[in-house]
């Protein structure tokens, strides 16, 4: 195996302080998420890490809803340093008593120190235990007066790396006759245009093919649509990129996804692309052939 660095970052904190939403966000930036697993079990897992020399990026969520391995916790922590093979980050999320009181109220779920006593003596417990993992954390976010979508902007803004788009564009094509995808976020019906289909030497060939993507575009009202529905995404990206949207998929439409949509999809890919948006173009209905009696 390369010798590649490791690197590791442990999430941990306070019992409701963002955790569910740190471990989602660093999902998103890439890494490997293990949620609250035994220290006892670190040694093994970082052996078959070194063996498989596959995954770089870790992110480790460490808290007392094991109370008992709250010592061997500590150890571990107190052994990790930074080596050759792993960089070590500890990132501790933390919130006020009342906003932790509160969350906990409006979720009504059990604090881990207080499953039968009083809320504020479990907080007030976990506080004490944590503080030894507060003072070794190299970032402490106050999550108090912070949504989790901007408490997902703090994280990336500070273990955002160049080689991981957090936000990516799926540019597609199909066909109505198969079903709609259900995972599109926007969908265009391009099936107003006429329809290459029925011109003999175009039924055989998909809208890749250079002469059938020009008749496509030749047509009165395709440019214009075209020009309309790249202005219109231009405007609306930004704004789900700010909004913490990781994906976005534009479903382009026509009868059986081989000339019209296939062209299209293809286009905008392409034009977006040149925005530096990371864009996956994909044609799902490209090689399927189904014969219907009403093809327009």
């Amino acid at each position: 195996m390369t010798a590649e660095t490791l690197n590791l970052v442990i999430i941990t904190g306070m019992s409701g302080a963002g955790k569910t939403v740190a471990i989602q966000s660093f999902e998103d930036l890439g890494y490997f998420c293990v949620d609250n697993m035994p220290p006892n079990l670190l040694p093994k897992f970082w052996e078959l890490l070194k063996e498989s020399g596959k995954v770089t990026k870790i992110a480790l969520v460490i808290d007392l809803r094991s109370r008992a391995f709250y010592d061997e916790i500590i150890n571990m922590l107190s052994g990790l340093e930074n080596t050759n093979f792993v960089t070590t980050k500890i990132l501790f999320l933390d919130a006020s008593d009342e906003e932790l009181v509160s969350r906990y109220k409006e979720t009504r779920r059990s604090h881990p120190l207080a499953m039968e006593g009083r809320l504020m003596d479990g907080i007030t417990k976990e506080r004490t235990l944590m503080q030894e993992m507060r003072n070794r954390a190299q970032l402490m976010i106050d999550t108090t007066n912070l949504s989790p979508r901007q408490l997902r902007e703090e994280i990336f803004e500070n273990f955002k790396t160049q080689d991981v788009p957090t936000f990516h564009i799926e540019a597609m094509s199909f066909g109505f006759k198969y079903g709609l995808p259900i995972d599109a976020d926007i969908v265009m019906d391009v099936r107003f245009l006429p329809n290459p289909y029925y011109i003999p030497e175009f039924k055989p060939k998909t809208g890749l093919d250079e002469d059938v993507a020009d008749y496509v575009f030749s047509q009165p009202t395709s440019e214009t649509f075209y020009q309309e529905l790249l202005t219109m995404l231009k405007t609306a990206l930004p704004g789900y990129v700010k909004e913490g949207k990781t994906s976005l998929t534009i479903a382009i439409g026509c009868t059986g996804g081989q000339h019209r949509s296939v062209a299209f999809a293809q286009r905008i890919g392409e034009d977006l692309a040149k925005l530096d948006y990371p864009v996956d173009i994909t044609h799902r209905d490209l090689n399927k052939r189904k014969e219907t009696v009403n093809r327009s």
